[in-house]
C-alpha cells in the first residue's frame, strides 16, 4: 500500500502547457503516473503529447474522473490555482511552486480547512510525492527510489528527500511512499499528517523523518510520535552547524528563543524514542539497522 496516492490515481496538471509543467508532466507520465489532463483557460481543446487541455479543473475532473492535481504555475497564481482545484472536485493537490507569499499560503490553508476539509494539500514549495513503482507527482527523480519496501519517508527538505531515497536504495531498502512536505511557514501537509497516515498503513513498517532548523514542526512531531506512533522511526535534522541568529535559506528556517535549533529538535526526537543520525547517511544506516530487525 501507499499513502495519499497509488497506481490508480488520475492527475491533472495545472500548468501542463508551460515549460516546467510539460517537462515534469512528461516525466511523471513516463514513470507510470496517470496524467490524464492539463488546464489552461486559453488553450482548451489543445493537447500536450496527447494529454488533453481543459479550460479549468472542474471541466477536467468531469471529463476524466481525476482526483488529484499538480500545480506548476508561477507563485502569483498559486492561490487561485489551489482554490480552483478544490472547487473543481479534486481531493489531493500537490503545489510544487516556490516563492508563494506567506499570506496567500495562510489564506488557502484556512479556506481548505474550513470549506474543503476532505482536500489534502501538499506544499507549496515541495518536491511532491512518490510511491515507487506506482505513482510520482512532482519533481522527484523516479530512478533513485526503490519500490516494494517497508519504509515510509517524510521530509521537509527537498534535496534531502532525494538523498534519503538514494541512501535506502543503496542499501536495497524499498519505500512505500516518500512525501516531501516543503519548508515554507504554512505547509498544507505536516509531519503529523504523514506520521498518522504511515502509522495506519499496514505495508509501512518503519518511518524515516527528515527535518531542518526553524519553526517547531519537528518538536510537535516528536510529541506525536511519543503518544501515537508504534512503528520505529529514524531521523536527521539539517542545520546542525547553522550559526544562531542568522536567517537561513528556507522561509521556514527561522530560529527564535532557543526553539527551532537543530539540537533542540534532535533532543526532542530522541526523548520520543527516535533514532537520530548526525548526517543523512547515518540516518540511512540507522534505518537499515531498524529494517534488519523487522
Amino acid at each position: 500500500m501507499s499513502i495519499f496516492v497509488d497506481e490508480t490515481t488520475k492527475v491533472i496538471y495545472q500548468g501542463l502547457t508551460g515549460s516546467q509543467g510539460s517537462y515534469y508532466g512528461r516525466l511523471n507520465r513516463e514513470y507510470g503516473t496517470k496524467v490524464v489532463a492539463g488546464t489552461h483557460p486559453k488553450k482548451a481543446g489543445t493537447d500536450v503529447d496527447g494529454v488533453p487541455i481543459y479550460a479549468n479543473v472542474a471541466e477536467a475532473v468531469q471529463a476524466t474522473g481525476a482526483t488529484a492535481s499538480c500545480i506548476f504555475i508561477p507563485a502569483a497564481g498559486v492561490r487561485g490555482a489551489v482554490m480552483e482545484a478544490a472547487e473543481g472536485g479534486v481531493t489531493f493537490i500537490v503545489a510544487v511552486t516556490e516563492g508563494v507569499p506567506a499570506h496567500d499560503e495562510a489564506y488557502f490553508y484556512n479556506q481548505l480547512k474550513r470549506d474543503f476539509p476532505d482536500v489534502q494539500l501538499l506544499g507549496p514549495n515541495c518536491p511532491g510525492i512518490i510511491s515507487p513503482g506506482k505513482c510520482n507527482i512532482g519533481i522527484t527523480a523516479g530512478h533513485i527510489a526503490k519500490a516494494g519496501g517497508p519504509v515510509g519517508i517524510v521530509s521537509r527538505s527537498g534535496t534531502l528527500t532525494y538523498q534519503a531515497l538514494y541512501e535506502l536504495k543503496q542499501k536495497d531498502i524499498g519505500v512505500t511512499t516518500c512525501v516531501g512536505i516543503g519548508g515554507d511557514p504554512v505547509p498544507g501537509t505536516s509531519f503529523i499528517d504523514c506520521l498518522e497516515a504511515f502509522e495506519a498503513d499496514p505495508e509501512t513498517k518503519a518511518i524515516m523523518m527528515i527535518g531542518e532548523i526553524g519553526g517547531s514542526a519537528e518538536e510537535e512531531a516528536a510529541e506525536y510520535i511519543k503518544d501515537h506512533v508504534t512503528k520505529p522511526v529514524s531521523s536527521y535534522i539539517a542545520g546542525v552547524t547553522a550559526p544562531p541568529g542568522k536567517k537561513m535559506g528556507h522561509a521556514g528556517a527561522i530560529v527564535s528563543g532557543g526553539k527551532g535549533t537543530a539540537q533542540a529538535k534532535m533532543e526532542a526526537l530522541e526523548a520520543a524514542g527516535v533514532r537520530v543520525g548526525n548526517n543523512p547517511t547515518e540516518a540511512g544506516e540507522l534505518m537499515a539497522e531498524i529494517v534488519a530487525t523487522l
